[in-house]
């Protein structure tokens, strides 16, 4: 069902991974703009090409990336292969060590009616252009999108852990995660895992953006190629994978900040959320977490230097009109965007995709900072959502709305670049793997 394929890699020079910590980024939806000025000053940052800076910020990345091979920066490997990457991190709270496991491969481009792979939250059409564009310039999948199968044996991380036995390199990145990189060369493992993840459906976790850029951008290039064959570098898009019955995959949640909405007023809200909600104040903002943790419908809502465990009542989730299954509605997201920001904000659920005065912060301090600064009218916090919430969404169809995820930890940006450039994507040893 899913097509994987080996890789030619790009990557930096020997010399100059000796250093690697000043290479790798952050990707390019979760870098601030500091770590952005401070990344651009390093002359060989892997942000010069994710997040390239100017008004011709994807012409200047393709003539940076001609410099870069040009004068061997980045050098591409000699032979096809699947690159193993782990991520060894720690949560607040615990001081246990957890390692995410996974490999990068190129993934065929499927569209979604295919249902090869699986998306759970849609895009938001700038971003997508700009993944777009910086794609049709360079020819480069500048950084792997996270894409999940499941596999109960765990046979392919055998394969991965032998490979780590021997790392290339390590560094340790903005989140304080451990990345450590390997490399596996071995044709009949790298068939092996073909094997395996080809009957699998492939949910995508992170990379909307850029996948979808890679989806639209392969259908334009098959539209005006003549001699289209369905072997082309474009029909091909860099993931990262990790097995959904790893116990070390962990989603944290996303709350949601709400700013410039006309006329706003804390006693109205409050007034309108009565009618739906149990509401109950929280004497310290900063046991909101706590307080609604484990809590089906109960959400924290900041205003000002207050705050308040809202919690649906019951009887309320059969009155939600949106036209989804049963299952979906009764989601806490659904339930946040339906009867917080539809029925007591105002802001219908058509518009919220788009919606300037709603924005997604991950940090729950940094909300509680807009809110009592009044950079912000108000602060919506929710709790993190399971992996086996996200598969039965993406098994039913539909999806979550945008930013509803946070895969921890991110993927770095840095460690490899794959092209889709036809005379660097192809190769005399892709025979070996058909």
């Amino acid at each position: 069902m899913a097509e994987i394929k080996p890789l030619r890699a790009w990557r930096y020079n020997k010399d100059l991974v000796k250093d690697i910590d000043k290479l790798v980024s952050p990707l390019f939806d979760v870098v601030s703009e500091s770590q952005r000025e401070a990344l651009y000053e390093e002359e060989y940052n892997s942000i010069h090409l994710s997040v390239p800076r100017g008004d011709d910020s994807a012409d200047g990345a393709s003539t940076r990336l001609s410099s870069w091979k040009k004068d061997g920066i980045i050098n591409q490997d000699e032979l096809p292969s699947i690159y193993v990457y782990y991520q060894y991190f720690t949560l607040p709270g615990s001081d246990r060590e957890r390692i995410r496991k996974g490999f990068i491969a190129n993934l065929r481009v499927y569209d979604w009616e295919e249902k090869v792979l699986l998306r759970h939250e849609n895009t938001m059409p700038y971003s997508v252009n700009d993944r777009m564009e910086i794609l049709d310039k360079t020819q480069l999948n500048v950084s792997p999108t996270h894409g999940l199968y499941t596999d109960p044996t765990h046979e392919i991380e055998k394969y991965l852990d032998e490979a780590m036995m021997d790392p290339l390199y390590e560094t340790e990145d903005y989140q304080g995660v451990r990345d450590v990189f390997s490399i596996i060369h071995d044709v009949k493992i790298i068939k092996r895992i073909i094997e395996i993840i080809e009957d699998k459906q492939i949910i995508l976790a992170d990379g909307h953006h850029r996948y979808e850029g890679s989806l639209l951008y392969q259908k334009e290039r098959e539209k005006n190629n003549p001699d289209h064959t369905g072997n082309e570098g474009y029909n091909y898009h860099l993931m990262y994978f990790t097995n959904t019955e790893s116990d070390d995959l962990r989603i944290l949640p996303t709350h949601r900040i709400v700013k410039d909405l006309p006329d706003f007023s804390r006693e109205e809200l409050l007034s309108r959320l009565e009618k739906y909600f149990f509401i109950k104040t929280i004497q310290e903002a900063t046991d909101v977490n706590e307080v609604i943790l484990g809590k089906q419908w109960a959400f924290g809502l900041l205003i000002g230097d207050e705050a308040y465990k809202i919690r649906l009542k019951p009887e309320m989730i059969d009155t939600i009109t949106w036209d989804f299954p049963r299952t979906i509605k009764e989601l806490d997201l659904t339930v946040m965007h339906y009867f917080v920001f539809e029925k007591c904000l105002g802001i219908k659920g058509k518009d919220q995709r788009g919606s300037q005065n709603l924005t997604f912060e991950r940090n729950f301090v940094k909300c509680l900072q807009s809110v009592v600064k009044s950079e912000a009218q108000c602060a919506i916090i929710t709790k993190d959502i399971s992996i086996e919430t996200v598969k039965e969404v993406c098994y039913s169809g539909y999806t979550l709305p945008q930013k509803s995820t946070y895969f921890y930890p991110k993927v770095i940006c840095g460690f490899l670049f794959g092209s889709i450039k036809e005379d660097e994507f192809n190769s005399f040893f892709d025979e070996a793997f058909q």
